[in-house]
C-alpha cells in the first residue's frame, strides 16, 4: 500500500518507525514551521529527528540530536559569549547544538546557499542515514513560526518551547512564510495518490497544524480518494509527549482527544480526517465522536516500543481500509 503520513519531530519521528516494519510504500511530510537560523546555520529540528530516528543514530534519551553526542563546541560558544560582549547576542545558550549534530548543519547551509532545494537536501540526507522510506519536507519554502504573547511580543518557537519551557502565556501563533509558501516537489502527488492518508500523533497546532497552513496541502487531504485518518497525540486529558497542551490553550482548544478531532474536523463537514484512532483510557469520546461523523475506535497509544508502535500504525491502516469498504 502507498501511505502517506504527515508528521512532527519526536512523536511522528517514533510512530514512523512502527509503519516501518509494515513493509508498505511510505511517504512522510515532515513539518518545517520549527526551523531556525543559528549562528548562520539552517537548523531543521523535526527533519533531523526524523531522519536520526530512521536512521538509528538518534539519542535515545532526549529523542533528538545524535545519540553519542558531545558539546564541545556548545561549551566553547558559551565561553566566548561569556567573556566577548560582541558574542553573547550570537550564541543562544539555550539551544545547544551537538557536535555531531553540526555536521548536518553546516552541510544543509552551505547546499541551501548553493541554491540546492531543501527536499533535495533532505534527500540526500536519508541516504547517507538509509531512512528506509521517502521524507520529504513539507515545503523548500522558508517557514517559521513564532509564538505571541501576552504582551503582543513575539518570539521564535523554538526560544517559547526550548528556552521557556512553553510557561509563558501564549495568544496564538504568526507562522512567517506560510502564506506565500507552496508544498515541497511530490507532496501534493503524495496525498492525492495514497491508498491511506495518516496524521500522526504529532502536536496538531505547530506540526500538524503549520503543514495544513502551507497552500495546497489541506485542499489535497479533502480532495483526495484515500481514506484520512489520525492518531490522537492525547492520551487522558494530558500530551503524551511535550508541551501540547500549552498550545492547544493558545488556540481555545481543550486537551482532550475529542477536542483535537474536532480541530481537525471531518472531511464531510470541511475539515481534513474521516477517522480518528483514541486510546483506550479515552473510549468514553467514541460514541459522540462517531454521532459526528467522524469513524472513531480506541486501541492502546502509547508508543512504549516498536511493536506497539507497528500496532497503532496497523490500526490507524486497519481504520482507513474499513473506511473505503464502506464506501
Amino acid at each position: 500500500m502507498r501511505i502517506t503520513a504527515l508528521c512532527g519531530g519526536i512523536g511522528g519521528a517514533r510512530f514512523l518507525l512502527g509503519l516501518r516494519t509494515l513493509g508498505h510504500d511510505v511517504t512522510a511530510i515532515a513539518n518545517t514551521g520549527d526551523d531556525m537560523t543559528v549562528l548562520g546555520l539552517r537548523i531543521c529540528p523535526d527533519l533531523d529527528s526524523i531522519v536520526y530516528t530512521l536512521g538509528d543514530g538518534v539519542s535515545v534519551e532526549r529523542g533528538w540530536g545524535r545519540e553519542g553526542e558531545t558539546f564541545r563546541v556548545r561549551d566553547e560558544l558559551a565561553a566566548y559569549a561569556g567573556s566577548v560582549a560582541a558574542a553573547e547576542p550570537l550564541v543562544p545558550s539555550w539551544f545547544g547544538l551537538g557536535d555531531l549534530d553540526l555536521a548536518t548543519h553546516l552541510l544543509r547551509s552551505r547546499w541551501l546557499a548553493d541554491g540546492v532545494s531543501l527536499s533535495t537536501v533532505t534527500q540526500w540526507l536519508c541516504e547517507r542515514w538509509h531512512t528506509g522510506i521517502r521524507v520529504v519536507p513539507a515545503s523548500d519554502d522558508r517557514i517559521e513560526t513564532h509564538v505571541r504573547l501576552g504582551d503582543g511580543s513575539l518570539i521564535h518557537f523554538q526560544e517559547w518551547w526550548v528556552r521557556h519551557r512553553a510557561q509563558l502565556p501564549a495568544t496564538g501563533f504568526d507562522v512567517q512564510g506560510a502564506a506565500g509558501a507552496k508544498p515541497a516537489p511530490g507532496v501534493v502527488e503524495a496525498i492525492m495518490e495514497a491508498d491511506v492518508v495518516v496524521l500522526a500523533p504529532s502536536n496538531p497546532v505547530v506540526s500538524i497544524g503549520i503543514i495544513l497552513q502551507i497552500a495546497g496541502i489541506a485542499a489535497a487531504l479533502r480532495a483526495t480518494a484515500a481514506p484520512v485518518v489520525g492518531l490522537s497525540p492525547i492520551v487522558g486529558g494530558a500530551p503524551v509527549r511535550g508541551m501540547a497542551d500549552a498550545c492547544l490553550s493558545a488556540i481555545g482548544v481543550a486537551t482532550t482527544a475529542d477536542a483535537v478531532a474536532r480541530h481537525y474536523g471531518t472531511r464531510r463537514d470541511g475539515g481534513v480526517i474521516d477517522g480518528w484512532l483514541v486510546d483506550d483510557a479515552d473510549r468514553d469520546v467514541v460514541d459522540a465522536l462517531a454521532d459526528s461523523g467522524f469513524a472513531c475506535r480506541a486501541v492502546p497509544l502509547l508508543m512504549h516500543d516498536i511493536a506497539a508502535t507497528a500496532a497503532m500504525a496497523h490500526a490507524a491502516i486497519d481504520l482507513a481500509e474499513g473506511l473505503e469498504d464502506a464506501r
